[in-house]
């Protein structure tokens, strides 16, 4: 399975877009994937920080990642039967860091765990679960008093199809890629997060799995698709503060 750095892992591939889905040739190293991200997110839609006029307040912000700046968010898609997002700080590591003028990247990954068998059981005594999509919108928290309202905007979107992102001999079928195969799950190492409006005070990213769930297994009858759905608020720091 993909653990979260520091420790060496595969590079698959990853993909962005700013609006609808990507589909991309794999990448075979960590700049290329990150070159491929931070020039297609140029392209994300942006709202102008407000006006020196427009007074700010500051807001709490419920922000799930840790101080070190990583979560781990697990959701049960049947009994003994568990698909796993990690997600961390990349650049900067601690998202105390983050404010709305720097560039946040991060990285994530998607395994599955089926606790009714041992780990290092093999691939047809384990329930397998096969991942068609996955999405990511975004919603900008603003501190803002007085200002314009902006229009609603999701400054970060992402949008594929994981076939799309490995190699040709990764396993897979017309369900989408196999997560629990010995090769491991997705892993995308780093995507960025451009410039927020000047008041954000908070960032929630929304992740949208599509996938594909064995009931029993080595029983391809037996599949049923459904969507999990994971929600991870950060928090933004204020860049005048963090100088004091």
């Amino acid at each position: 399975m993909v653990g979260m750095p520091p420790a060496p892992l595969t590079v698959r591939a990853a993909a962005v877009a700013a609006t609808g889905v990507l589909v991309v040739t794999s990448f075979t190293g960590c700049s290329d994937i990150a070159n491929a991200f931070n020039g297609l997110q140029q392209n994300a839609v942006s709202t102008p920080a407000p006006g020196p006029s427009a007074s700010t307040a500051a807001m709490p912000f419920d922000s799930k990642f840790t101080y070190d700046g990583s979560v781990s968010l697990s959701s049960d898609v049947a009994e003994g039967l568990e698909v796993r997002l990690d997600v961390w700080a990349a650049d900067p590591k601690r998202t105390l860091e983050w404010t709305p003028q720097n560039d946040k990247t991060f990285g994530f990954a998607v395994n599955v765990y089926d606790h009714r068998v041992d780990e290092k059981a093999v691939l047809t005594q384990k329930r397998r679960v096969y991942l068609s999509m996955v999405s990511i919108t975004s919603q900008v928290s603003q501190s803002t008093i007085g200002a314009p309202q902006q229009p609603t905007m999701s400054p970060f979107q992402f949008s594929a199809d994981p076939r799309t992102l490995v190699p040709t001999d990764t396993l897979r079928s017309d369900r989408g890629l196999l997560l629990n195969s010995y090769q491991g799950g997705l892993l995308v190492p780093q995507t960025t997060i451009h410039q927020l409006p000047g008041d954000t005070y908070g960032i929630t990213l929304q992740f949208a799995l599509q996938i594909w769930v064995e009931g029993t297994a080595n029983t391809d009858s037996s599949f049923a698709q459904q969507t999990v759905y994971e929600v991870l608020p950060i928090a933004i720091s204020d860049p005048t503060v963090s100088a004091r």
